[in-house]
């Protein structure tokens, strides 16, 4: 079941978005990505694409800026 909220856009539309869609309620465990990720290769491969991602100055694709911040 989709929940659709109604808003005002940037031109002054009523538009619907999409509302809500994650589940009510807590998790009953934390959630673990090491479980599930499956060898340690793919553990180090997660864990060096973050760093990457966050600690790179040669990003690809939409997040290439051309002076950096």
């Amino acid at each position: 079941m989709e929940k659709k909220e109604e808003k005002v856009g940037f031109d002054g539309k009523k538009v619907k978005i999409l509302g809500p869609t994650y589940e009510e309620g807590t998790p009953e465990a934390p959630a673990n990505w090491r479980r599930k990720i499956g060898s340690r290769q793919d553990k180090l491969n997660y864990l060096v694409t973050g760093e990457r991602y966050w600690f790179s100055k040669e990003w690809y694709g939409s997040e290439k800026r051309k002076n950096p911040a």
